[in-house]
């Protein structure tokens, strides 16, 4: 049986992991990128890369589309280097950047060959909520909003070619990102968790669900496409 396969960026941890587990179940083999190893045990090939370095990354995604045939593609890695607006530095406005937003590019243009050549391909975009507004997200914002923008110009240019493009935008998903970025103990914090309608963290596997819906070759009327997955913080806050 001829095995599909799905690159992952940043699949090592937190939600990238929950979704190689997940498409590992679904019946797809990760091929994860990623500059630390898998925490946990992934029936996944590992490749260990800094995806920030551009030239890295290209020699690495031509060596496997010579080895692979890939078909499915993840685009998840990311960094969000929290700040105010005052406080945001060009350096670091250009790391989230050239991390969140250009590496996606990079992968998409080396996995479109295979897929046009099998006239299938599935690709998913891990944004964010933080593309309708939160505070002390400059940098991060702008890359996720621009990678959203840009799936939607790929899903038109892709879908005759038999490939969709769409995102997933988690809102507040318990991971060690999260809590990096939002410290448990912080008031704003403890006011993200009260808020959120359905009264509880979200978790990688709730996102998960989502990219794997995305994944499936039955969905191939759905392109160009967001899926919010927020526990409800896009239409409202928790009522009291």
């Amino acid at each position: 049986m001829k095995k599909k396969y799905v690159l992952i960026t940043g699949g090592s941890r937190g939600i990238g992991a929950g979704i190689a587990e997940r498409l590992n179940r679904d019946g797809y083999q990760p091929l994860i990128l990623d500059l630390v190893e898998p925490a946990s045990e992934l029936n996944a090939k590992f490749y260990k890369t800094d995806l920030s370095d551009a030239n890295a990354t290209i020699d690495l995604l031509n060596k496997l589309s010579e080895e692979f045939t890939i078909t499915r593609l993840v685009n998840n890695v990311g960094i969000v280097r929290p700040e105010y607006l005052e406080n945001t530095s060009t350096d670091d406005f250009d790391q989230v950047m050239r991390l969140n937003t250009q590496t996606a590019m990079i992968c998409v243009q080396s996995v479109i060959p295979a897929m046009r050549k099998s006239h299938f391909g599935r690709i998913v975009s891990i944004t964010s909520r933080s593309v309708l507004g939160k505070e002390m997200r400059t940098a991060y914002a702008a890359s996720k909003g621009a990678l959203a923008a840009m799936s939607r110009t790929w899903a038109l240019e892709l879908a005759g070619d038999g490939i969709t493009v769409n995102t997933v935008a988690p809102g507040p998903i318990e991971t060690e990102l999260f809590r990096t970025s939002n410290p448990p103990e912080s008031p704003k914090t403890k006011a993200i968790v009260s808020n959120i309608p359905v009264r509880r963290m979200g978790s990688p596997a709730d996102v998960a669900q989502a990219v794997s819906y995305f994944m499936d070759e039955n969905t191939g009327f759905v392109t160009g496409q967001t899926l919010y997955v927020c526990g409800g913080l896009t239409i409202g806050t928790r009522p009291e």
